[in-house]
């Protein structure tokens, strides 16, 4: 517990757990502020390289494919070598990543450099680590904490980008190299308060009113023996993820900027849409994870999907030169929707594979990547093709379509009937008074 003042001068404790997150989420957050970048740097590299939207676009692919490869890898990792030192690590690589960018002067480069080291990197601190936090440190409230540090991935990934197309506007090296700042800021707070387990500071996790079970020694390669690979529910909810992905990073934080510019408008104006997405997003996803606490989060994401198709398709039209209100409407219907995905997704893999949840949510992540760097690749191509976006946007409505109806199609686990022994009345006096505390 930490002790601090309240308004009275009271002295009030607040748990280790929620100073855990809170790093967690300004970790998350420098991750994140990488992970878009790459639709800034599409037109400036055109224009100082000639080098084709297509491989510009393969590069965004490469870090989106290993922005989701890495995620139950990562979680396995911090299993067996700890939270803090793989959290650090990351971080390191983001900034080695970046800031070999900064350097480049052939397409290879940028694709080693932000496809594979940023990819990496950020995929290890992607929402599986979100995930990881949750649901070690907190027995209560794992939806709000889920949801709240989901938002913070997209917040950094969306809030600062205005900040970053006015530097790239002036020089992309001076955007990318202070995102290497960023990264080496952070990773001394992610070593400093961050830890592994609450029992590593002699805490119970938040709202646990006893030790919850501790998996056994790991490795890396039970990222692989959990794989849930015959599983009809797992190809289900990784067949919705992978349209999520698709449908949000793929096309929107690759292509969006771009489109944009296509119809008249600035690079910065374009930024400060995807900024509003950002900024949304933190309400829609922690209302998300509050929601997901109470409702079958089948139902809800059946909702989000049919809400965003419904946006995509509205989306080719309002497009133009400048941020008209109904776009920015777009934008703000856009923000609650993006992420609002992952803490019933994480919900579900928690449901049904227990406390291999968070890597298997790390495998249904690697679809979810895998999607995007299709549609990123795609955008690029469709571009060069025929001078327009356009067509990837129904195509992305009508895959959101189809992700609504495969969520409800993602079964529950049967419960078994429970048998009630003899017991003495004092056991069943107990047994009473904890039936009546159960959570809902």
């Amino acid at each position: 517990m930490v002790r601090v003042a309240g308004p009275q001068g009271e002295v009030m404790s607040v748990h280790r757990a929620w100073w855990v997150a809170s790093a967690a989420a300004l970790v998350i957050i420098g991750a994140g502020a990488c992970a878009t970048t790459a639709g800034l740097l599409v037109s400036p590299l055109h224009h100082e390289f000639g080098w084709p939207h297509g491989t510009i676009s393969a590069a965004a692919s490469v870090n989106l494919v290993l922005y989701g490869l890495t995620a139950p890898f990562g979680v396995a990792a911090m299993d067996r070598f700890g939270m803090r030192r793989m959290a650090t690590a990351a971080l390191l690589l983001i900034a080695a990543g970046a800031g070999l960018t900064t350097l480049m002067s052939a397409p290879w480069q940028f694709v080693l450099g932000w496809g594979l080291l940023v990819g990496t990197g950020c995929g290890a601190l992607a929402t599986t680590f979100a995930a990881l936090v949750a649901d070690r440190w907190f027995a209560a409230r794992r939806g709000l904490v889920a949801g709240a540090l989901t938002a913070a991935t997209v917040f950094g990934q969306f809030a600062l980008l205005p900040v970053f197309s006015l530097l790239v506007d002036f020089d992309w090296r001076a955007a990318t190299g202070t995102l290497v700042a960023v990264a080496l800021l952070v990773a001394p707070l992610a070593w400093a308060v961050l830890r592994d387990r609450p029992s590593d500071v002699g805490l119970l996790p938040y709202g646990a009113s006893r030790p919850e079970p501790r998996d056994p020694a790991t490795s890396v390669t039970r990222a692989v023996r959990v794989l849930p690979w015959r599983s009809g529910a797992f190809w289900l909810l990784a067949s919705t993820f992978a349209i999520c992905g698709a449908s949000t990073n793929g096309i929107m934080w690759t292509h969006f900027t771009p489109a944009a510019h296509d119809h008249g408008m600035p690079a910065g104006v374009a930024s400060s849409l995807l900024a509003v997405i950002g900024v949304v997003n933190v309400l829609g996803t922690i209302g998300s994870g509050w929601l997901t606490d109470r409702l079958n989060p089948r139902l809800l994401l059946t909702a989000y999907y049919c809400l965003r198709a419904g946006s995509l398709a509205l989306l080719p039209g309002l497009l133009g030169p400048s941020a008209q209100p109904a776009l920015i409407a777009f934008a703000v219907v856009f923000g609650l929707l993006d992420v609002a995905t992952v803490p019933p997704t994480i919900a579900l893999c928690r449901e049904l594979w227990g406390s291999d949840g968070p890597i298997v949510f790390g495998w249904i992540s690697v679809a979810h990547q895998l999607g995007a760097g299709t549609i990123a690749l795609a955008g690029g191509l469709t571009r060069d093709l025929t001078g327009t976006y356009t067509p990837l946007w129904t195509a992305a409505a009508l895959l959101c379509l189809t992700a609504a109806a495969l969520a409800l199609r993602i079964p529950t686990i049967p419960r078994e009937p429970v048998t009630v022994l003899a017991a003495a009345p004092q056991e069943r006096a107990e047994d009473g008074l904890r039936c009546c505390h159960r959570s809902p």
